[in-house]
Formats: C-alpha cells, sequence, structure tokens
C-alpha cells in the first residue's frame, strides 16, 4: 500500500539554537520517564513551597494536526537536549517542540487513506519514543493504521535505512495473518514504543467496546525490531498454537480460533538483566468465553521474555479464563525493594482489580504469596468457569474490589434506601461474581461490579519513586459496570452472548425474539417504571447521584519493602452535580474526588502530581480543572494551580538550563486537544 507523506509533514523550523544546552538538563526520554516505568524524576527545584506559583511557560492545541480537532489528547510527551516531542491531532502527527519556548520546530503525519480510517485505535495515541547511539538520535511512533516508522529526531524526516523507506509495516510483518486483509484487518496500537537499548518493543491493540461481532478475531503478540535497521528479531505470540508451551490451556482447539490477547499498554525492560515485561489482555470477548474453555494462556497474565530473543523466561497469570474485561492495562514497575532484609529485583504490576501484583523480576516468583481462591461459579450457557483466581496476600487492595450493600451511595438515609431498591434488581458479590444472563422482573438484570472496564488503575498506570520505595497509584474507586448477557442482534456471528448496557437490555432482548432466561422471553413481565424524579435508576444513579459513595477516585501511596498502604486519599474536587443536589442541600460533603480511568500521576523528589479530570466550579476555584501536588510522605495537597480542562494525558516533567518544567496534555467535552508547560516565574 502505497502511503503519501502529509504537504510539508516533515518541516523544519528551528534546529540549531534549541539543540544546543548548556546548564543542567534532565531529560524525559520514555512515555514512562525511565525504561523501568516509574514516571519518576529526582527534581525539587518545584516543590511544596512555590507549587501554587506555577506560570504557564507555553501552550500548544493540536487542533490541525489532523483533518478534525480531537478532544481526547491522551499523549505523555518525550523531551532530549531542550526538545519535547509528542504526538497529537487526529491522524497522530509527531511533533517537535522547543521545550523552553513551545516553538514548533517540525512536523511529520503520515496520510493513511482506508487503512487509516479502518484502524481499530486512533487519534493521537500516547506518544513516541526516543533513541541514540550517541552519533545519530531518532523518533519512534506507530501510525494509526499500524507502522512503527523511524524519524530524524533534528529534522522529523524519515530515517531512510530502517524498515523499508523509514517504516515497518506491522500487519505485513506479523507472522500471524491478518485477516481480512492488511487495509482492514482489526489490528493497530496506539501506546507509545519502548526503547530498550537498541531494541524497539511493539504490542498490539483491538477495537475498544465490549461486543465484538465474533469471536475469530486477530491475534495478539509484541514484537522486538533492532533500533537501527527495522529487523525483526522476535515475536512473542500470546495465544500459543498446537504443539507450543500453554496450548493445552485452551480446550477443544478454541486456541486456533480464538482471537485477541493483545498487549495494549506499555511495555518495560530490565536492560541489565536482558529481560521484557510484556502485560497481556484477555482474549474475545470480554463477557462471554462459552467459545474458548479453559484458563488461556497468556490472557491476562504478565510475560517476562528474553529482549534479544522474545523467548519466555516466566509468566504469571493474573486471571484464569477472564470473562470481566480487566484486562492487563498498566505499565509493570521495576524497581529494587528490601523485603526482611533482603533485597530483591522487583516487578510490579497495577490493576484494573485494585490489587498490586509484586514478583521477583528475575525469577518471577511472587514477594507475598498470591494464593488461588475459589470463586463463584455462574450459569451462564455454555460457558467455562474457573474453579479458583489468584488473591495477593499483600499488599492490601488499594481500590474496591467487589459491590455491596456497604459501597453503595449514603449521603442520606432516604438516598441509601433508594439504592437499596435499585440494586434489588441486579446481583451483587466479591471480586470475580461472574456476569447474569439478563432477565426481566424479578432479575437480574446485570451483575454489578467495580473495577472491571475501566476501574481500579487503567492505562496511565503509575509511579514509582526509587528512592522511598514507594509506589503512588491512581484507581477509580466508583467505575460501576453492570454486567449482563443478552442475545446478540442480527450481524453478529459465532458470538452467542454480548454484554448489554443497563437500560438497554430489555430493548435488546425482546428486540432478539431469544431466549435469555425465564422471564426474558416476549412477553414477560416488565419491572416497573421508576418514579419519575427518578428516571436514571436505570442508569445506576439515584436522583442524578452515583450509586456508589465516595471517595470516586483515590491515590494511593504503597510501601514496597513493606508492602503497606502508607496513606490513601481522594482524588479530585467535588464534582458539580454532587454540590449542587438539591438531594444534599445544608449537608457539608468532604471532598469525594472525581470518577474518571485516565489520570497517572507524576512523581519529583518529594512530590506526587496530577490533575483533576473533570472542570468544576468551587467556592476555592472559578470553572477549571486544577493539577494538584501532594506530599510524598503524608499524602496532603500542598499546591494546585488551575488548568482550563481536565488532564486527559499523564504529566511529565524535565529541567533545560537549570529549570524546570512540568507538561500534562488536557482535553475533553468540549475541549480539543492541548499540551501546557508549566514553570515558575523567573523571579
Amino acid at each position: 500500500m502505497k502511503k503519501k507523506l502529509l504537504a510539508g509533514a516533515a518541516l523544519m523550523l528551528l534546529a540549531g539554537p534549541a539543540l544546543a544546552q548548556t546548564g543542567r538538563n534532565v531529560d524525559w526520554p520514555l512515555y514512562t520517564g525511565d525504561v523501568m516505568g516509574s514516571k519518576f524524576k529526582p527534581l525539587d527545584q518545584i516543590n511544596a513551597s512555590n507549587f501554587s506559583k506555577l506560570e504557564v511557560a507555553w501552550r500548544f492545541k493540536t487542533d490541525y494536526m489532523g483533518n478534525r480537532p480531537e478532544y481526547k489528547l491522551e499523549g505523555t510527551p518525550i523531551e532530549v537536549g531542550g526538545v519535547l516531542y509528542a504526538t497529537a491531532g487526529s491522524r497522530r502527527a509527531v511533533v517537535a517542540l522547543d521545550a523552553v519556548t513551545g516553538e514548533l520546530l517540525w512536523v511529520h503525519g503520515e496520510k493513511e487513506g482506508a487503512r487509516g480510517a479502518a484502524a481499530p485505535r486512533q487519534l493521537s495515541g500516547r506518544g513516541p519514543a526516543y533513541w541514540s547511539d550517541g552519533k545519530e538520535a531518532r523518533i519512534f511512533y506507530v501510525t494509526p493504521g499500524y507502522q512503527l516508522v523511524a524519524l530524524d529526531a533534528k529534522t522529523g524526516m524519515r530515517v531512510q535505512s530502517f524498515g523499508t523507506n523509514g517504516a515497518v509495516d506491522l500487519k505485513a510483518d506479523d507472522s500471524q495473518k491478518i485477516e481480512p486483509d492488511l487495509t482492514t484487518g482489526e489490528i493497530g496500537w496506539q501506546s507509545a514504543p519502548t526503547v530498550a537499548g537498541d531494541v524497539v518493543l511493539v504490542g498490539s491493540a483491538f477495537r475498544e467496546g465490549f461486543t465484538p461481532t465474533s469471536f475469530k478475531n486477530n491475534k495478539g503478540s509484541a514484537r522486538g525490531f533492532d533500533a537501527r535497521t527495522g529487523k525483526r528479531l522476535w515475536q512473542f505470540r500470546t495465544i500459543p498454537q498446537k504443539g507450543e508451551p500453554g496450548a493445552e490451556t485452551w480446550l477443544n482447539d478454541s486456541n486456533i480460533t480464538a482471537g485477541n490477547t493483545g498487549i495494549w499498554t506499555e511495555m518495560t525492560a530490565d536492560v541489565e538483566a536482558g529481560l521484557a515485561y510484556l502485560p497481556v489482555e484477555q482474549p474475545t470477548s470480554d463477557f462471554y468465553g462459552g467459545h474458548r474453555p479453559g484458563n488461556g494462556l497468556y490472557g491476562n497474565s504478565l510475560v517476562a521474555v528474553d529482549l534479544k530473543t522474545g523467548k519466555e523466561k516466566w509468566h504469571f497469570q493474573f486471571i484464569h479464563h477472564e470473562i470481566w474485561d480487566y484486562d492487563m492495562s498498566s505499565a509493570p514497575l521495576l524497581m529494587d525493594i528490601n523485603v526482611n532484609g533482603k533485597p530483591i529485583k522487583a516487578v510490579a504490576e497495577p490493576s484494573k482489580m485494585g490489587y498490586l501484583y509484586v514478583f521477583d523480576r528475575i525469577t518471577g516468583k511472587p514477594v507475598w504469596p498470591i494464593p488461588e481462591r475459589k470463586v463463584e461459579k455462574g450459569d451462564a450457557p455454555g460457558e467455562w468457569y474457573s474453579p479458583t483466581q489468584p488473591i495477593p496476600t499483600k499488599p492490601a487492595p488499594y481500590a474496591r474490589t467487589g459491590v455491596s450493600e456497604n459501597e453503595l451511595i449514603d449521603f442520606t438515609p432516604d438516598l441509601k434506601k433508594r439504592a437499596l431498591e435499585i440494586v434489588k434488581n441486579y446481583k451483587m458479590g466479591p471480586i470475580y461474581t461472574p456476569p447474569v444472563v439478563s432477565k426481566l422482573a424479578p432479575g437480574p438484570i446485570a451483575t454489578l461490579s467495580l473495577g472491571a472496564a475501566n476501574g481500579g488503575t487503567n492505562w496511565p498506570g503509575g509511579s514509582f519513586n526509587p528512592e522511598n520505595h514507594t509506589a503512588y497509584l491512581f484507581a477509580c474507586n466508583s467505575c460501576l459496570q453492570p454486567m449482563g448477557l443478552v442475545p446478540p442482534p442480527p450481524g453478529f456471528s459465532d458470538i452467542r452472548y454480548v454484554e448489554g448496557r443497563a437500560g438497554q437490555k430489555v430493548e435488546m432482548v425482546n428486540a432478539s425474539g431469544a431466549d435469555a432466561g425465564a422471564d426474558s422471553a416476549p412477553g414477560a413481565k416488565k419491572p416497573p417504571p421508576p418514579p419519575a424524579n427518578d428516571t436514571d435508576d436505570f442508569g445506576l444513579t439515584v436522583q442524578g447521584l452515583s450509586l456508589i459513595k465516595p471517595p470516586y477516585a483515590t491515590i494511593s501511596a504503597i510501601n514496597l519493602d513493606k508492602g503497606d498502604i502508607v496513606w490513601q486519599i481522594a482524588h479530585g474536587d467535588t464534582p458539580n452535580n454532587v454540590r449542587n443536589s438539591p438531594a444534599l442541600k445544608g449537608l457539608n460533603i468532604p471532598r469525594t474526588g472525581q470518577t474518571s480511568y485516565n489520570i497517572g500521576t507524576l512523581v519529583t523528589k518529594n512530590l506526587v502530581i496530577a490533575g483533576d479530570p473533570q472542570v468544576t466550579t468551587t467556592p476555592d476555584h472559578p470553572r477549571g480543572a486544577p493539577l494538584r501536588a501532594y506530599d510524598q510522605a503524608t499524602g496532603k495537597e500542598v499546591g494546585n494551580v488551575l488548568m482550563p480542562a481536565g488532564q486527559s494525558g499523564s504529566p511529565m516533567t524535565y529541567m533545560v538550563n537549570g529549570k524546570q518544567y512540568i507538561v500534562v496534555a488536557v482535553s475533553g467535552g468540549n475541549y480539543s486537544g492541548e499540551y501546557i508547560a508549566y514553570t515558575l516565574p523567573d523571579n
């Protein structure tokens, strides 16, 4: 397929002055700050005493980096030698900016035509990566159409010696056939490559959403490429085929037809040990796995592979036969810790489940026991259920892991009473309570889950300070997911059940004319309509308020020497709908935090930095979203500055000529993407 370069796509406006550096410099060359995933830099020029004095150094709107404005800017820029590089806009252009002034130095983009339009992961993506051998420097990124592109860091032009004319076609290169063809075949990637020495790590991702048209999707993998030539060094296939280790965990030869198990989030690596760490998502489909009986390796696993060969060294499966959409969403955190006087080279994996899993990163042995615990077996026809799941003994969960009456709204007795009436139509239980087949009266309509899909820690991952051996993790504590199975509408193939949303289940079951349960056939008695003042009950709200009580989101500090939660705070202002609710008039509501799944933390010498995901108006500030700083030792907020929109990409920091900067992506609602750089005033 012929690709066309955007007109002026590699335009060099200014190079020399930005690349000539003097004074103290601290770079941020990868999405997570370093190859170990820490999102940490030991800078303290910006500190508790002056954070609230931060001023905007520069702003860069991404509206014209593509064919339309983008309202979902999730990128984290990188910075090296006084130049900042970021992906931006609806076509995922790469831009180089002067890190001090924000001046555009060059821009590169690809027009991928039908292939780009069919891409399962579009828009700006999460960022590029930097590589240098001391003689030349390159920027790597993956296009929406699934090409790994190498750019000259000085000019933004393709490096012609890499791959074919500067790119590797990741679809054509895949050793697993892409169906139905290279143009429309569903596979791509939105994350940033990981550069580990001279190896470029790239994963795979598929279409977002809970309802695939078939479980026979393309299969996921991770690949390592030579940073100089683009030659594929290895490919680790996440669904083992006949004769390969792990194939026996797919019963009835379901590994032949099953798809997905992508590695859609960031990877990390221990270059010294020669190991890369791959967090693998679940197979198709998200909430029903009757077509893929068995534990299904390497779904929902952390896999350590040889950095040069891709050969597996060890693995751990977090969930057997996943049917909740927990994925593995976060970059593994590599760290050196000391447990009971014993030094351990560790890897810790944050999760949507609200557990932090900790292993010896060389051997794969859990640092603290992770025993198999018995879990409930469901009754969906044709489904296969694992009788046990591994549950960490330490650290304790840092987010809610199940739904019971204790998690329901309790601002007032009347609101709690109404919540109890609503949940009578649903199934509740601890983590790994299986999805139910949706039924009308008397129900259950769905299983209520906290954590699945968008809860716990999602793609922004966590942070780790190697100086105090503490991880800092944002988690959604109120991302309520109703999981109810219904027959698919016409046009779906090979799928027996799909996930239906609350409020849509009755409609879908009746429209299908199929029997999804004893009380769900056409003509079955419908549940009584909700009260006139509470029409959003089937959206799992009570008078416009979340069915789940605060805190809606948290940041937790977990010491990895001891495995203990040191502190936990609600992150984000109380939302406007809570602050202004007539049902809460006259009540003093403490800060609730804000429901979100896209908040990442930045860790400096003594601060944890994260922004609110939603715009609010409070007595303390006009309309906006604060970027906040917390004391690492106590969790106390020590300063904030107001952003024009919510944080939508994880913040990063760097120092140029002895001056520290913090850059964060904001977007959402009717506010299109923007990168904003903050620094202290010169005086």
